[in-house]
């Protein structure tokens, strides 16, 4: 009700257009209602399309409205469940009538059992019609969520594209000859998102022109031209807008870097004949507090001065920035890594010490299943060797809550095998391990501060239906920790913890051409005491049930798959008389109305969505259905 009364509040003020001051029409290229002008655009031989201008301030409240919308819409499928546990209760009253009935003759108890099969007949017309309605609500819902999101996106151009002209003039008055040049400035994303970024972005752009950039002279000797150059690009990568300013300058002086950071505390002196630390390592610490390896600070500020700030910028918007080296022949490159939106995220949800976390899923390369004989011991810290952009790498294997400052965690171990996540920032990676990867779901994230939070850890606070919220954990957060801390984190995470085990009874196949998806789904069921078998289309799948080599229990599948689709193979399960009894779950990306009742109308046992999947509904819906 409040997310409606807020939605009656906000789309009436959009209505009159005399309070905007008239602006020239956007080009044809913007897409409609993207922030445009109070004017009728003509667009060459096409329909005139009419562009209205709205307060951004109302579409943010619009878009907070409709998330509540969408999140109480989404609720509402938790009743499913309670009507099942109905249906159920009342099966079981019938059969317990229905054997005294057998013992006794009287007329009364064959009436009340007619009223109980009535009752037991309506409880399951009720379900499906809420199964049917709740998914064309949440349909509509997505659109509507879907369309009010494409209208908060604006060009970067809007925002960023003054720091061009302004870049330009400063390099002129600093007396440097120097090229700036915008990339990718076409790219929409969140304008709260651009207007967060536009100073730090601002003051990377000062650096590089006051410090990065060498002597005409210097150049010269170095080979390079005369002309320096100054990139700001703009690109998507993951489901993140990465934003990095480069030039090509001397590059990072890594020994001055290391100097700094043990005269502030940041590291310990090294031993004479040490290696150096990992340049990584060196960089991450520029985005220290205070953090600084220039001489002497300028009008401009120097390289590395107020970097703090950027980081800040980025946790804020629960991304991350780095640095690295931009190539060997010199040149420093920052890069600024956060979500298109600054609001809804989707979430893997993963348990660690008896606690619930959500991790950002664009931070997450891959999941890891690990058997204990795999994890090795170097130099006392726990190690695996994977493959990674197609080289073998050695990646440590360290505790969440050792990175959440635990001083004695240890590697928990669930069946014979560790669960990982694998993190990476720049080229470091490293396992996090936790007891179980829960389920992924899109939740609205808040902004949280407390009294000892560690903001570079822990970047918003997600609320759940019917739990506690959860700490969303910044994955660059973790992968930094360890970098700073390398040598410290995880020296007690040898010590391999079992997590209690149950006995598998059913066996559960799981079909989808996503392998992230599997490996998750299997980690979720291998966790409740499944067997699980894997399939990676719907003619994989059916071979599979046709060979009769493993016995089935109940299928998951996913519907868009090359080869055979989940809606032919559900139809060709139902079609065989020695597999139709075979309960087939669908769980899918595909919610339109139609979809859902193909699938039902086949004979799907359920039909899930992945947008909102919930690993307790799985979970009930499988238990219901063995």
């Amino acid at each position: 009700a409040e997310a409606l009364r807020a939605l009656a509040a906000v789309l009436p003020g959009a209505a009159p257009a005399a309070e905007a001051a008239p602006m020239a029409p956007p080009p044809p290229s913007i897409p409609e209602a993207a922030s445009g002008p109070v004017a009728d655009a003509a667009v060459p031989d096409a329909a005139p399309v009419e562009y209205l201008r709205i307060n951004a301030t109302q579409i943010e409240t619009l878009s907070t409205a409709v998330h509540a919308l969408s999140e109480e819409v989404s609720r509402q499928a938790g009743l499913e469940a309670g009507l099942r546990g109905l249906e159920g209760e009342l099966d079981g009253l019938r059969r317990e009538w229905e054997a005294l009935l057998r013992t006794q003759a009287d007329p009364r108890l064959r009436q009340a059992e007619r009223g109980l099969a009535r009752l037991s007949r309506t409880a399951a017309r009720l379900r499906r019609e809420h199964r049917a309605h709740s998914w064309t609500a949440e349909a509509a819902a997505q659109r509507v969520r879907d369309q009010v999101e494409t209208i908060a996106l604006v060009p970067a151009e809007t925002i960023l594209g003054p720091l061009g002209r302004m870049a330009r003039e400063l390099a002129r008055e600093a007396g440097q000859d120097v090229s700036v040049r915008l990339e990718g400035m076409d790219l929409q994303a969140d304008r709260r998102v651009l207007q967060t970024l536009k100073d730090p972005v601002l003051h990377l752009l000062r650096n590089a022109i006051s410090h990065g950039v060498e002597a005409p002279e210097e150049r010269a000797a170095r080979g390079k031209p005369a002309k320096a150059e100054i990139v700001l690009r703009l690109s998507g990568r993951g489901g993140l807008l990465v934003l990095t300013v480069g030039d090509d300058g001397r590059g990072p002086d890594l020994a001055r870097i290391e100097a700094t950071a043990i005269r502030q505390g940041l590291l310990p002196e090294r031993a004479p004949g040490a290696p150096p630390p990992h340049p990584d390592r060196l960089l991450a610490l520029v985005f220290e507090p205070g953090f600084s390896t220039a001489a002497e600070i300028d009008r401009l500020s120097g390289r590395g001065m107020g970097l703090s700030v950027v980081a800040e910028a980025a946790r804020r918007l629960r991304g991350d920035a780095l640095m690295r080296a931009r190539h060997s022949g010199g040149g420093t490159l920052v890069e600024i890594a956060v979500p298109f939106s600054a609001a809804r995220q989707r979430l893997l949800l993963v348990e660690a010490d008896g606690q619930t976390y959500g991790v950002p899923s664009h931070g997450v390369e891959r999941l890891l299943r690990l058997p204990v004989s795999t994890v090795e011991s170097v130099e006392g810290q726990a190690v695996i060797r994977i493959e990674a952009g197609g080289q073998d790498v050695v990646v440590p294997v360290i505790a969440l809550p050792a990175l959440l400052g635990a001083s004695s965690a240890t590697i928990p171990v669930e069946g014979g095998h560790v669960n990982a996540m694998l993190l990476r920032r720049g080229q470091r990676r490293c396992a996090v391990a936790v007891e179980a990867a829960r389920d992924v779901q899109t939740l609205l994230v808040d902004s949280l501060e407390a009294p000892g939070l560690d903001a570079e850890l822990v970047s918003g606070v997600a609320p759940r239906e019917g739990d506690l919220a959860v700490l969303v954990l910044s994955p660059e957060g973790l992968v930094g920790r360890w970098l700073r801390d390398e040598g410290h984190v995880g020296a007690g995470a040898l010590g391999l913890a079992p997590v209690p085990e149950r006995q598998a009874t059913r066996t559960i196949l799981v079909v989808d051409d996503s392998i992230t998806t599997r490996t998750l789904e299997k980690s979720i069921l291998e966790a409740q005491g499944y067997r699980v078998l894997l399939s990676v289309d719907g003619l994989d799948a059916l071979n599979l049930l046709r060979g009769g080599e493993d016995v089935v229990d109940l299928v998951v599948a996913d519907v868009e798959m090359p080869r055979m689709d989940g809606f032919a193979l559900l139809q060709a399960v139902k079609n065989d008389p020695r597999l139709a009894p075979l309960p087939v779950i669908l769980m899918t990306s595909r919610t339109d109305p139609e979809d859902i009742r193909r699938g039902l109308d086949l004979g799907a046992g359920a039909y899930i969505a992945k947008q909102k999947f919930d690993q307790r509904e799985l979970l009930a819906t499988i238990g219901q259905m063995l």
